[in-house]
């Protein structure tokens, strides 16, 4: 049985996804992309700070997060299909800075996403990279 807060949570990682994707493609304001999503979606049926928090902490920690991802990596981020570098980038930034997400449910998540949004065995490798991301920080 899933706990109250979890679906709430799930579908803030689906819209900040969405968002995150299209503020790449875009390079839109964030704030402007912010209102859009939060218009455009039932905020009581999201964890609105959670949405916040990875739509807002993604773009700020870009640098810092490809660079950790980068070694995981078998090819350059630009030769990355821009959604499923949206979920690694996503996967890593919770992986990194929410310390109260176990990292199984974080990998997990970004599967689920991957399954929805990727390519058909996408969710294969952005499993393996956010496995070593994870292995990797936690040998800090």
């Amino acid at each position: 049985m899933s706990k109250p807060g979890q679906n709430r949570r799930r579908q803030a990682r689906y819209l900040a996804l969405q968002a995150l994707y299209q503020w790449a493609i875009s390079q839109d304001d964030i704030s402007k992309i912010e209102r859009q999503f939060l218009i455009d979606n039932e905020a009581a049926q999201i964890d609105v700070p959670f949405f916040q928090k990875l739509l807002y902490g993604v773009p700020t920690a870009l640098d810092k997060l490809d660079e950790t991802l980068s070694p995981h990596l078998d090819r350059k981020l630009s030769d990355i299909d821009p959604i499923e570098l949206t979920i690694l980038r996503l996967g890593c930034f919770e992986l990194m800075e929410c310390s109260d997400i176990p990292y199984r449910v974080v990998i997990n998540e970004a599967l689920e996403l991957a399954k929805l949004f990727g390519a058909e065995e996408g969710f294969k490798y952005i499993n393996a990279v956010l496995d070593a991301v994870n292995t990797k920080l936690s040998s800090r």
